[in-house]
């Protein structure tokens, strides 16, 4: 069974930065799409960012230029580089994955998540 670890979330005041990572229990890790989703309390879930097998990703609006996804497929890890952080970005991210290899914020597993919160 896949599993998918996130950790680096933390207490960050807004305009502060965190670096999210996810380990991936699965040697197939590079060929499949790749992201993290976030949750916030009584909010929908909203898909933050995805990376497919070419290094292509893509982002919610509400992140751009502010959020970068990257991958180590040596390590079977991903990384999420979060800047300028706002209060509204607070929320449970989740590492996930989808089992195919077209570029979308949308994830059929996922594993444990890691809070976020931003303070103003």
């Amino acid at each position: 069974q896949v599993q998918l670890v996130a950790s680096g979330g933390g207490s960050v005041q807004a305009g502060g930065s965190l670096r999210l990572s996810c380990t991936v229990s699965a040697y197939t890790f590079s060929k499949y799409c790749m992201g993290w989703f976030r949750q916030a309390p009584g909010k929908e879930r909203e898909g933050v960012a995805a990376i497919v097998s070419d290094g292509r990703s893509s982002y919610a609006d509400s992140v751009k230029g502010r959020f970068t996804i990257s991958k180590d497929d040596a390590k079977n890890t991903l990384y999420l580089q979060m800047n300028d952080l706002k209060p509204e970005d607070t929320a449970m991210y989740y590492c996930a994955a989808r089992w195919d290899n077209y570029l979308r914020l949308s994830f059929d597993y996922w594993g444990q998540g890691t809070q976020v919160t931003v303070s103003s």
